[in-house]
């Protein structure tokens, strides 16, 4: 982009892309220094919910100071577009470390995990939990230290009417999503402190402790299944660990570590080659004041029973719903017991077929025992329409309107034309043709030149994605270099910012490594 935001940020070139935003290098023109700058994505940007989830990041991440944490020094609007000035880190997240095969060593992923725990026990004394910790907003610097970064879904501690699922979808990631975000739950910082369990687990072990099909397949698994201990996993880890993890990864919130703090005391205990004593907190007393209460009233109705008080009104407790969508209609139907289940059908763009894509009432309602619940199957993506209005657009504004149709561009073909250049000319199939949903169209757009993006250290997705983005087709080719990480552009033809025909190919060197 060659834009300036503010009257005072120049924007340079694309650095990572992300599922709200794409984050650019800029330059601070009144102070003179790097900055990155993070900008809500053009197709979400009408999307009331996405801005007020952008703006809630910057006032989240912006009052918290400390080096563990990437600062965060302005924010505001520019036209359609919501943006965030950052602190500009340089180094790679864990996750392109996960992803290049690189393991480190269980020392490194202890201090590294003690990292993030610090930076969370800093957050949480000043009243903001975090709500999406996983290994892509966990960044190692070139210089080895640790930056938990991205506040997008993060909320202060007071706002207790916020959970971590709407309608029908769950916000967050889900291989590091906690029992109580899963099911609709108010997330605390033990929310957060399960989240750092799933790290240090797939640190350890190369793999997080739950996967599946989709992500609400996975959720179920945090709700509902053990994990394979650590141990077990990489046979001669120190059995400490399965310890610490069994805390950190407990289902109930209560039996879990309570703090940051509590947990990064035991880290250091295993870091120091010293035992962990620390177990699974046992039911508290208030539970078994509960459970004693329960057992009190069962006991009162059943002797008014017998002495012919069975008139009496009794105390019905709701029941609330639990969240099924994304499972098979096997796996649903034993968490629905206590409901009149019914099912219909219906094709979903999103949810694997024979899958669960839609629950009435939805999820973490309160309804009676015996309440029907209506379960809608997947029928797979069914069809969509090719939008009627993409001739005369520019690229981008097709792309948007294609991708809110539940379609992707799979080609341009540059066209000489009179017409502005990267203007629509012509749809393949044409405005109004009914096709299947996640398909793709052909695009001839008019041709003209377009500077080609600098895509040296990205990784090979991310420069497909800028390319793509830009107007240019791809030609990859390997190569290995042992200095540099796997998976990233090593070269390109031609060189960033030299200026091209759209539509023409650029091709990139990826790092490989030999067979």
């Amino acid at each position: 982009m060659n834009k300036i935001l503010g009257d005072r940020y120049s924007l340079g070139e694309m650095i990572g892309t992300g599922g709200m935003a794409d984050v650019y290098i800029g330059q601070d023109l009144r102070l003179n220094r790097k900055v990155a700058v993070k900008i809500l994505r053009s197709d979400l940007a009408r999307d009331p919910s996405f801005v007020a989830r952008f703006r809630k990041e910057a006032l989240a991440a912006a009052g918290l100071n400390y080096p563990g944490i990437v600062a965060v020094y302005d924010s505001g609007e520019e036209g359609n577009s919501s943006y965030i000035v950052m602190e500009l880190v340089t180094g790679h997240t864990l996750r392109e470390i996960v992803h290049s095969g690189e393991r480190l060593s269980v020392q490194r992923s202890l201090e590294v995990v003690a990292g993030v725990l610090e930076a969370l026990s800093y957050s949480h004394a000043n009243g903001i939990i975090h709500r999406d910790i996983k290994p892509g907003n966990i960044m190692l610097t070139d210089s080895g230290d640790v930056k938990v970064m991205d506040f997008g879904i993060a909320r202060a501690l007071d706002d207790i009417g916020a959970t971590m699922t709407n309608t029908w979808n769950v916000v967050g990631t889900a291989q590091y999503l906690s029992p109580e975000q899963a099911t609709g739950e108010v997330a605390d910082r033990r929310s957060d402190i399960y989240s750092v369990g799933c790290l240090l687990y797939e640190l350890l072990t190369g793999k997080p402790p739950f996967s599946g099909d989709t992500p609400v397949s996975i959720a179920y698994q945090h709700v509902s299944m053990p994990f394979l201990p650590p141990s077990e996993v990489v046979p001669g880890l120190d059995q400490n660990l399965d310890k610490v993890l069994a805390v950190a990864l407990s289902k109930d919130p209560s039996q879990r570590y309570q703090n940051a703090d509590d947990m990064l005391l035991d880290l250091r205990r295993v870091m120091r080659g010293q035992s962990v004593t620390t177990k699974v907190k046992k039911v508290t007393k208030i539970k078994w004041w509960r459970i004693a209460t329960l057992l009190i009233t069962i006991a009162l109705l059943v002797v008014g029973t017998i002495f012919g008080l069975s008139k009496t009104p009794k105390t019905v407790i709701p029941l609330q719903v639990p969240n099924v969508v994304g499972l098979t209609k096997d796996q649903a139907l034993p968490l629905l017991t206590n409901f009149t289940v019914t099912f219909t059908h219906a094709p979903s763009s999103q949810i694997p077929k024979d899958r669960i894509s839609i629950q009435v009432p939805v999820a973490t309602s309160k309804v009676q025992q015996g309440s029907s619940v209506t379960l809608t199957i997947s029928d797979g993506a069914g069809d969509t329409t090719v939008p009627v209005d993409l001739v005369g657009m520019t690229l981008e504004a097709a792309r948007n309107s294609l991708a809110a149709a539940g379609l992707v561009i799979t080609t341009t073909v540059p066209m000489d034309s009179s017409e502005a250049p990267g203007t629509v000319l012509k749809v393949t199939p044409g405005g109004g043709t009914t096709i299947t949903a996640g398909g793709g169209v052909i695009l001839q757009i008019a041709s003209g030149n377009a500077a080609v993006p600098t895509l040296l250290g990205m990784n090979e997705i991310q420069a497909r994605t800028v390319l793509t983005q830009d107007g240019f087709l791809v030609q990859v080719v390997f190569a290995y270099d042992a200095n540099q990480p796997l998976d990233v552009v090593l070269a390109q033809a031609p060189d960033g910012e030299t200026a091209q025909p759209i539509g023409s190919s650029v091709t990139i060197t990826v790092n490989k490594a030999e067979n």
